[in-house]
């Protein structure tokens, strides 16, 4: 893993610098010392930056290297590690890995990237037998695209949001969140905030009543759940979150709780999430460290 960062740094380092910029630069510098103008110096400098970035967008090689490296707060890196592709007539793959870099504790950033580059090895895989398997039945058209971003982060935590979409006759999607206590560098889990399992019941009967409110004030909305109108088989209905259901903390240091595309609801309802307000499980908090 390492040698294939020093692979990508090597290519970073070795991309050529425009010779318009040194130009500028150069001239910016010499107009500061023979002139002495704050003001002018200001101008040349931002034509720089202006230039710079022009010569990023017209250099794909350049752009593209950029985006390898996308510098996550002032410590911690997350990075593409290595990005699968395929693209051919009925078929297309775009799988990106991420690799987190510079946490303290290197059990944890090897834990995360381990299990970061074993799921997107195991969906490439699987792209790859399904689309042979397709050839051999010469019909059929298949996708797949796995993306990753850092969807909050404070002075005390990091979460990044891993999707992966897969087509076919229609698209599927799913994410995992993970959650990193920059402070004392550990990953937050779900039972991590609370004291015990009694969280599971207060959760889930929480989510249940949200259910309800949410189809009563729109017709739109339709969620497995019982105690409403539509008629559902009692095994498919909503009944209980597990103990590590997926999970972020927003900005506003509230607790959401997640469900995939059909988990709890239609497809056409996509990836649904809830807002669980913090007074109704404050007696099942340990602290209120990151849920406020």
């Amino acid at each position: 893993m390492d040698n294939k960062l020093d692979e990508l740094k090597e290519e970073y380092m070795n991309i050529p610098i425009p010779k318009e910029l040194d130009d500028i630069v150069n001239k910016a510098l010499l107009t500061k010392k023979k002139k002495n103008a704050p003001k002018s110096w200001i101008i040349v400098i931002a034509a720089a930056v202006i230039l710079f970035i022009s010569s990023i967008n017209a250099n794909p090689s350049f752009a593209q290297t950029m985006e390898k490296i996308p510098i996550v707060g002032d410590l911690i890196k997350l990075l593409t590690f290595v990005e699968y592709k395929v693209e051919e007539e009925n078929f297309h793959a775009d799988i990106k890995v991420p690799e987190i870099k510079n946490l303290e504790n290197k059990s944890l950033q090897s834990a995360l990237n381990e299990k970061y580059l074993k799921e997107n090895e195991q969906l490439y895989k699987s792209f790859m037998d399904e689309m042979d398997k397709i050839k051999e039945k010469n019909g059929g058209n298949i996708g797949v695209d796995s993306d990753y971003e850092v969807i909050e982060e404070n002075e005390q935590i990091l979460t990044i949001r891993r999707t992966v979409v897969k087509t076919a006759a229609s698209a599927e999607q799913t994410v995992q969140y993970d959650t990193v206590d920059k402070k004392h560098e550990v990953l937050i889990t779900l039972p991590s905030l609370f004291k015990n399992n009694d969280y599971v019941k207060v959760i889930s009967e929480n989510i249940q009543e949200q259910m309800r409110n949410q189809m009563k004030k729109d017709q739109n909305k339709i969620y497995w759940v019982e105690g409403t109108e539509l008629e559902i088989m009692a095994d498919e209905a909503f009944k209980t979150i597990s103990k590590d259901q997926n999970f972020y903390i927003n900005k506003n240091g509230k607790l959401v709780i997640s469900f995939n595309e059909y988990d709890v609801a239609p497809g056409y309802m996509g990836v649904v999430e809830f807002e669980i307000p913090t007074k109704v499980m404050e007696d099942q908090l340990v602290s209120n460290e990151y849920v406020k």
